[in-house]
């Protein structure tokens, strides 16, 4: 008897999240969806996440242990293989995005009106973490540039939720390892004739005590991939 495919495949790129790990995982699998493939990438963690992945084991259907560190886009490009759902989300390990918000990132999917989904931190009415103005001033100027080049209208292409058909996702051909994957991929859907849609999500970020990883090196490698990605590509 062939098995029935899920509905979502949930990936998790996770590097040094001891402090999260299990927390999000719990969350994942209290989202609402029942039918969920977890995909869990650990991109070569020093801490104790890899210990508490392997406790974790039960909760996840396929778990990646990368032997070398590459970063984020690294660790999606292995996951994004690995899926079998009909519908594909990122999901960062750091609770910066609350998965019980997974039903309405997918409505446009399976309501048959989108092909992608971006969820966007900057539209909506839903709790917004007050943290750093200045990375939302970077967040601004990387969409806006993305846009220029895309033509889209996107308010969030930095976003970690982006949501996917899994068939079009694993159709891009993913090259960036690190931050860059952000801008790369919104590029490389611009040019297919796909509806994209976004959708207002909550956001509670972190701080860099906390645990925030990314920097002012992130965003220029960004916006090096709008570039590379829209022109010379």
């Amino acid at each position: 008897m062939k098995k029935k495919q899920k509905l979502l495949s949930v990936i998790i790129p996770v590097f040094n999240e001891e402090n999260t790990i299990e927390d999000i995982i719990s969350q994942v699998r209290n989202s609402g969806i029942k039918s969920i493939e977890l995909i869990v990438v650990d991109d070569k963690s020093t801490d104790k996440t890899r210990k508490l992945l392997k406790k974790q084991s039960k909760n996840i259907d396929v778990l990646i242990l990368k032997n070398k560190n590459e970063g984020k886009g690294s660790a999606l490009r292995e996951g994004i293989k690995k899926a079998t759902g009909e519908i594909l989300v990122i999901q960062d390990a750091d609770l910066e995005y609350n998965p019980k918000e997974y039903q309405k990132l997918i409505a446009p999917i399976v309501d048959g009106k989108a092909d992608v989904v971006y969820g966007s931190r900057f539209t909506g009415s839903e709790a917004h973490r007050v943290v750093y103005y200045w990375h939302f001033v970077a967040n601004s100027l990387l969409t806006t540039l993305s846009n220029i080049f895309t033509n889209l209208n996107l308010t969030d292409m930095e976003s970690c939720y982006k949501v996917f058909k899994t068939d079009i996702i694993q159709s891009i051909k993913i090259e960036e390892n690190s931050f860059g994957i952000e801008p790369e991929i919104t590029a490389k859907i611009a040019k297919k004739n796909l509806r994209i849609y976004e959708v207002g999500i909550s956001y509670h970020g972190r701080t860099y005590e906390e645990g925030k990883k990314i920097g002012l090196k992130d965003a220029f490698r960004a916006v090096w991939a709008i570039f590379k990605y829209n022109l010379l590509s």
